[in-house]
């Protein structure tokens, strides 16, 4: 059964005034940059990885290393980074950026320490981008490298035969996307141990949270969504996006692994969150939903002890997914 949280245990009052502060000072810096919406999608992305956006300035460890899957349209990248000890399996990771921006190799720091946390070996998906590649590319090269490393995984990347998958945003949408295609168009089910869903999007045609957030920016708003989703699914009406390849909050969701949600309590797609995990749940499938005070979309990103322990939970599930 579905455990709801609706605020983090360990979470203190000294936490949420600090995460206030941040989001802040967060409000203001978006203020005095282009909205994102209102420029070509490759200023951000370079922007991006110079270290000149809202989230803190990309480190390429040199330890991790490029590895590349072929699938149905070509290569795609696969960026692997190592625990320090000998893995205890594979997570496969599938970035955020509402299929627009980000990126396989922008989050090295946060990969590595979550392979070191849970003894994991990280493989993240370089998934190609809307809107020059809009759906259902990405969800197809996550599809393919899914499939391969499942077969071929444990040699690959010296790790043994165990599963779990998880990404944040738009990966988080695209890690249940992969499941439910993994179970209706190869029959495979229970290869997945776990699902680490972060504040992801499972309706594209709008929750209430979507629609009634309105223009304030806090990493997203009501217009930057309907821009992603636009890039994603150029010439999709609203009726023809509730499609669960597309939507998956509208797929029936048996046989899913267990899954941790994670939100917060300032993000557009909160509605995203709930929904999911009470559908998640009453299919029959674990779900536990974690809620932050304070938590803007992509919170867990950002240097504030409510970010250090939505991390730490992340980690705790992990670590319990194989048992």
């Amino acid at each position: 059964m579905a455990t709801v949280r609706p605020a983090a245990p360990d979470v203190e009052q000294q936490d949420i005034d600090e995460a206030r502060a941040f989001n802040a000072q967060l409000e203001a810096l978006i203020a005095t940059q282009p909205a994102v919406q209102s420029v070509p999608p490759e200023i951000s992305r370079r922007a991006r990885r110079e270290g000149k956006g809202i989230f803190p300035p990309p480190v390429f460890l040199e330890e991790a290393r490029d590895i590349e899957i072929a699938g149905r349209a070509g290569a795609t990248r696969v960026r692997v980074i190592r625990p320090e000890r000998k893995p205890t399996g594979i997570y496969l990771h599938i970035h955020g950026g509402g299929w627009t921006l980000g990126g396989h190799d922008l989050q090295d720091v946060a990969l590595k320490l979550l392979a070191d946390e849970t003894g994991l070996c990280a493989a993240s998906i370089d998934y190609r981008l809307a809107p020059e590649h809009p759906y259902p590319a990405g969800p197809d090269d996550c599809e393919d490298v899914v499939l391969h490393l499942l077969e071929h995984g444990p040699q690959l990347l010296e790790a043994p035969a165990r599963f779990a998958i998880g990404g944040e945003s738009a990966g988080a949408h695209l890690s249940v996307v992969t499941l439910l295609r993994l179970r209706d168009r190869h029959g495979i089910k229970n290869r997945i141990s776990a699902a680490n869903l972060v504040y992801g999007a499972y309706d594209l045609s709008g929750t209430p949270s979507q629609m009634l957030w309105g223009e304030r920016n806090l990493v997203l708003s009501t217009p930057i969504i309907k821009w992603f989703g636009d890039n994603f699914l150029p010439g999709i009406a609203a009726d023809e996006r509730r499609e669960p390849d597309i939507s998956p909050l509208f797929a029936r969701l048996n046989d899913m692994p267990p899954a941790l949600f994670t939100v917060g309590t300032l993000d557009p797609l909160i509605d995203d969150t709930l929904f999911m995990a009470e559908r998640w749940r009453t299919a029959g499938n674990r779900a536990e939903v974690v809620i932050f005070p304070e938590g803007v979309h992509g919170f867990n990103q950002y240097p504030t002890a409510v970010a250090r322990k939505a991390n730490a939970r992340q980690f705790e599930f992990l670590r319990n997914g194989f048992s």
